[in-house]
């Protein structure tokens, strides 16, 4: 790590200088700027929010503010002197620490060695002195009101215990910055006000801290100021009471709060659900720390969105229907007949299938052709006595290629070679051919371009008007609002409120995300 003189003065406004900063910090990876002249600062004793929806830059920020990465561009300073990290250790060393949302210490170490691994009291002949390491790790955490036998092995311990004690060690290493990267997700109630707690006695310190989080109401009750990112570049910075709800969800968002009433004219107009029975009912769909009592009912014919912000259970709800998630209570039912939870076979043959949010991890077999992949999941139903005729595939997606337009050389086209969009319309192929009742999309339109989303949204109006029943997740509040009769608004796990008829607005959906009544 090297610290040198600043190049340019200080940030104009400040009212005292800043413990970090970041000026016109940019980074990129393989030609994508992750961080465009990124302008950040915490000053000592303040506690700072950082917001954004998934690929804001955030973790990108962090991981520069913690010398996981340098920047392309721009400088860090730490105490108004340029500093250059090249390495996590270094930012340690410099008293930048950090609290990932999964808990990064030894499961089968005792908590006196997780909190001073690497910096263990010795005595005069150069051993470990367990007797004072054990006596000092109770001292730091009764400070902190934790209470626990610090001898034990950290794994004994629940997960937001664990997640308390690398807290404690985090601030033991002379802190000076705290970042706190969803420090609450694996905690209950009473540990979170414990957490709260320990912020207030931190910035009493002194000690600045960066807080990291989806959940907007720990957001206006830890924060002061709040830096908020969009496609890796600032969009605002200011005081939180400055910043009504509504207005920190669509800076985030990208999208006017003014009242934007939805067109019937676009191609993914809401299509119009029968009045027939509900094809596929969810109850009390429950799953902890994840999504809590969770209830809907989709009928044929039907898009219900599911609208919510980073966080807030909604790719959750669709693996807990699909089957990908096991449940701790509630039930799924297609047709009145219960689907085991947990399988995805039984979600399968129940007429559940789900479109996942990364296709590249979850969907597509890269190496795999354009009919293996459009006939992978449909090959039982293919053969016969346990072969399946190559005529039989390609019958299957000959049918498919012509009416999802999908743009290959030939079937034999290895998959991965497609572009983005042709490689989603390959995976709805895919389970299109097993003849589904019930549709589930999460974000099915990241990632491909303009032409290709317009395909796909029109697919999905066209599939509503065969009858399927489909469920569709997007982060892209105009999506969902122009492609759902009904939009299902989740917060925390919870469903916050169910928009229908003319409130499925976006000035009524930025409303309920940011869980607010108008």
């Amino acid at each position: 790590m090297t610290i040198e003189p600043p190049t340019t003065a200080p940030l104009p406004g400040s009212v005292e200088a800043p413990v970090l900063e970041a000026r016109g910090v940019t980074k990129r990876f393989a030609g994508v700027t992750a961080l465009r002249s990124v302008d950040f600062a915490v000053r000592p004793g303040e506690s700072l929010a950082l917001m954004g929806e998934n690929g804001a830059g955030k973790s990108t920020l962090i991981k520069v503010l913690t010398g996981v990465y340098q920047p392309d561009e721009g400088e860090l300073l730490l105490g108004g002197s340029i500093a250059k990290f090249a390495r996590p250790l270094d930012a340690q060393r410099a008293g930048i620490s950090t609290i990932y949302q999964e808990v990064n210490l030894i499961p089968l170490m005792s908590v006196a060695q997780n909190i001073f691994l690497g910096r263990e009291p010795r005595n005069r002949f150069g051993l470990i002195d367990f007797t004072k390491m054990v006596a000092d790790a109770r001292g730091l955490l009764d400070v902190y009101g934790i209470d626990v036998d610090v001898r034990k092995p950290l794994r004994s311990l629940a997960l937001g215990v664990q997640q308390m004690v690398a807290l404690a060690r985090s601030v033991s290493i002379n802190a000076r910055i705290v970042i706190m990267d969803e420090p609450t997700s694996s905690l209950e109630a009473r540990e979170v006000e414990t957490l709260f707690s320990v912020v207030s006695l931190l910035r009493e310190q002194g000690i600045a801290i960066v807080y990291v989080s989806h959940r907007m109401d720990e957001i206006y009750r830890v924060a002061e100021r709040i830096v908020i990112l969009r496609d890796g570049a600032v969009v605002r910075v200011g005081q939180l009471s400055d910043i009504p709800r509504v207005e920190l969800v669509s800076l985030m968002l990208g999208r006017s709060v003014e009242k934007v009433r939805r067109s019937g004219s676009t191609a993914f107009s809401a299509t119009n659900a029968s009045t027939a029975p509900p094809v596929l009912v969810a109850e009390d769909l429950s799953r902890r720390h994840q999504i809590d009592g969770v209830d809907m009912q989709i009928r044929p014919g039907e898009v219900v969105g599911l609208g919510g912000l980073l966080g807030s259970g909604r790719s959750e709800t669709l693996k807990a229907i699909a089957g990908v998630m096991q449940l701790d209570r509630g039930r799924v039912t297609v047709d009145g007949k219960p689907v085991r939870s947990g399988s995805v076979p039984a979600a399968i043959r129940a007429g559940i299938v789900m479109l996942p949010e990364d296709r590249k991890a979850e969907g597509i077999v890269p190496n795999l052709s354009v009919r293996d992949n459009i006939v992978l999941a449909a090959l039982p139903r293919l053969s016969h006595a346990g072969f399946s005729s190559r005529r039989n595939q390609d019958a299957v997606v000959e049918v498919f290629m012509k009416r999802l337009h999908i743009k290959a050389s030939s079937p034999d086209q290895i998959v991965s070679e497609l572009s983005g969009g042709n490689q989603q319309k390959v995976m709805i192929a895919r389970w299109l051919a097993m003849r589904p009742k019930v549709l589930l999309l999460d974000e099915p339109t990241r990632g491909i371009d303009v032409g290709a989303k317009a395909e796909v949204q029109a697919l999905i109006d066209e599939l509503a008007r065969e009858g399927l029943a489909i469920v569709l997740v997007s982060s892209e509040v105009e999506e969902v609002v122009e492609g759902s009769g009904r939009v299902i608004v989740l917060r925390d796990g919870s469903i916050e409120t169910e928009l229908q008829g003319a409130d499925v607005d976006e000035e009524h959906l930025l409303a309920a995300l940011a869980g607010v009544n108008e």
